[in-house]
């Protein structure tokens, strides 16, 4: 059987690390650090992210300001909002909750963050830092959970083979880039990749951003790899599952997330600890 890469105590650690840089910061500032979240409108599964954040900074010291605006928000409101964010010294990082309601244009809303405090990296600057290994901005929190999971169970990356299943802008792609950083040589596939189990059985290190149920069967994998499942989907019963096939793959691979309880469960603390950056 795999060994489990559960992701708790990833965020735990994730979340110590901030606390301690809360504190830092405060006595450097006299203040805690803050963290806007913009939300339009009160979708349930919005709710449940914010109460998800709240919970965490709770752990941290660290002080969640929601700006709650109506769903029929104008652009100009919604700008504004996000200008007046921007230029709030006390403000040390800004959310906004996505999608947006159809009326608004997502991407003149996520390009008016300032990269400075764009904690979630959606920003085509903060996506430009990532790619030229800048420093500017943040890495979009998903594809960094991958990265601190597999840093805090010490898989080793340089010089290995690593297979990206997915090229989205906010997990695939990016996370291929920080792949490459740590030296791994770095294969990108997706739904279209011929003979796509080849690909994946060559790989170390295996990670599935697809959104797909069963993208990765027990045929596509084979003993010593490293299997992150970064997939959240529903099946027909309403349950959680990954694009791994659990079931098919733990008895083959030597390590293996979870879904749920893996990669979705650092995301957060990953979040909060970009606010201290």
């Amino acid at each position: 059987m795999s060994e489990l890469l559960k992701g708790k105590p990833v965020a735990d650690a994730i979340l110590a690390r901030t606390r301690e840089g809360a504190a830092a910061f405060y006595k450097k500032k006299g203040r805690s650090p803050k963290a806007a979240i913009i939300r339009v409108g009160a979708r349930p599964d919005d709710l449940a992210y914010e109460r998800g954040i709240k919970n965490r900074a709770a752990q941290t010291d660290v002080e969640i300001d929601v700006e709650e605006l109506a769903e029929d928000v104008s652009r100009e409101e919604l700008l504004r909002t996000i200008k007046r964010r921007n230029e709030d010294a006390a403000t040390d990082g800004i959310l906004l909750f996505l999608p947006l309601p159809d009326h608004l244009d997502e991407q003149e809303a996520v390009n008016a963050i300032s990269p400075q405090k764009d904690l979630d990296g959606v920003s085509d600057a903060s996506k430009l830092g990532v790619y030229t290994d800048s420093g500017i901005g943040n890495p979009p929190c998903t594809a960094q959970a991958v990265m601190e999971i597999l840093a805090y169970y010490k898989v080793p990356l340089s010089g290995k083979k690593a297979v990206v299943i997915g090229r989205s802008q906010v997990v695939g792609k990016p996370l291929a880039m920080l792949l490459l950083k740590q030296n791994a040589t770095v294969t990108i596939c997706h739904s279209k990749t011929h003979d796509l189990s080849q690909e994946t059985r060559q790989a170390d290190i295996l990670i599935s951003a697809a959104g797909r149920i069963g993208m990765v069967t027990g045929t596509d994998v084979r003993d010593g790899q490293t299997v992150i499942d970064v997939g959240i989907n529903f099946d027909s019963a309403g349950k959680m599952k990954g694009d791994v096939l659990y079931e098919e793959v733990a008895d083959k691979v030597d390590c293996l997330t979870p879904v749920p309880g893996g990669v979705g469960s650092v995301t957060t603390a990953v979040l909060l600890s970009h606010l201290l950056h």
